[in-house]
């Protein structure tokens, strides 16, 4: 698989495209991300091949959305790959980001134990939430302002519910990233929001089943964004423009469109580089 995947990103265009900024630039760039891309083992793939192609080196930091973003604003990350477009778009106004491009999407879902006790299977996000409310079956939320909590909490409240702000005792914070939160959730039987390519790189130690998917405010969105120079003249922008470049290049697009097929029968990610926001329904 590797070697397939490598052989994908040995185009002369892409070196052309991306190996002069590493000329004239730091080496190095600090890439602040979600836990879901290193959990998934998106990243595991991608960081090598960029690595290889350009010369450069890549320290991750995966934490929440929310966490990287705060990275950008520190000055401490030079480049950014997050999934809560709205906060990105804060991001955007305020200044703290100079380019924002779309690189892929995949989908959230909401897991529990098959035995599902309050009967959500099938209903809409918001029901679902509702019925989990009503039961006082326990549910297990990240808590920790990245990009899942943020469509969780989006989610509660389109159910007219505020568990976090009541303290309600079937209401679980677990202030940690994805994996842990899943395997929280398999050890309570509890339900759990959570992006489906971390559920399905973690199902095989889990306990849990979808329960509901696919509607449309489950969507998941993924943008790079390059830390703006402006604000932070040390940062490694030739660094961070160089991976922008790499992630929406068409031979990166193919890998994250391959990725998860071979081991999991379907792609973690859908590539969206070249669309817009309004494109997937985003405002």
């Amino acid at each position: 698989m590797k070697h397939r995947i490598a052989l994908l990103l040995t185009a002369a265009s892409l070196l052309a495209l991306i190996l002069p900024a590493c000329e004239t630039s730091s080496p190095t760039i600090i890439l602040a991300t979600t836990s879901s891309t290193q959990d998934s083992g998106l990243l595991d793939e991608l960081i090598p091949l960029f690595e290889r192609q350009t010369g450069y080196t890549v320290q991750t930091v995966a934490v929440g959305s929310g966490a990287a973003m705060q990275m950008g604003r520190d000055g401490n990350a030079d480049v950014l790959l997050v999934h809560s477009p709205s906060a990105e778009v804060t991001f955007m106004n305020d200044g703290w980001g100079r380019e924002r491009t779309l690189v892929m999407h995949n989908d959230f879902v909401i897991v529990g134990p098959a035995a599902d006790p309050a009967q959500i299977a099938g209903l809409s996000p918001t029901a679902a939430l509702q019925a989990i409310a009503a039961s006082g079956a326990a549910f297990v939320s990240r808590g920790d302002e990245s990009g899942t909590h943020t469509k969780e909490l989006a989610l509660w409240t389109s159910a007219g519910l505020d568990p976090q702000g009541t303290a309600a005792p079937w209401y679980i914070e677990s202030g940690q990233n994805m994996g842990v939160t899943l395997t929280i959730a398999s050890e309570r039987e509890a339900y759990t929001l959570t992006d489906r390519a971390t559920c399905l790189a973690y199902q095989s130690n889990l306990q849990l089943v979808v329960l509901v998917e696919g509607d449309n405010s489950l969507l998941n969105v993924y943008h790079v964004i390059t830390v703006n120079p402006d604000k932070w003249p040390n940062v490694n922008y030739d660094g961070a423009i160089a991976f922008l470049k790499f992630l929406t290049h068409p031979d990166t697009q193919q890998v994250i469109a391959a990725f998860g097929v071979e081991q999991y029968g379907q792609p973690l990610f859908i590539p969206d580089a070249g669309k817009t926001d309004a494109d997937l329904g985003l405002p």
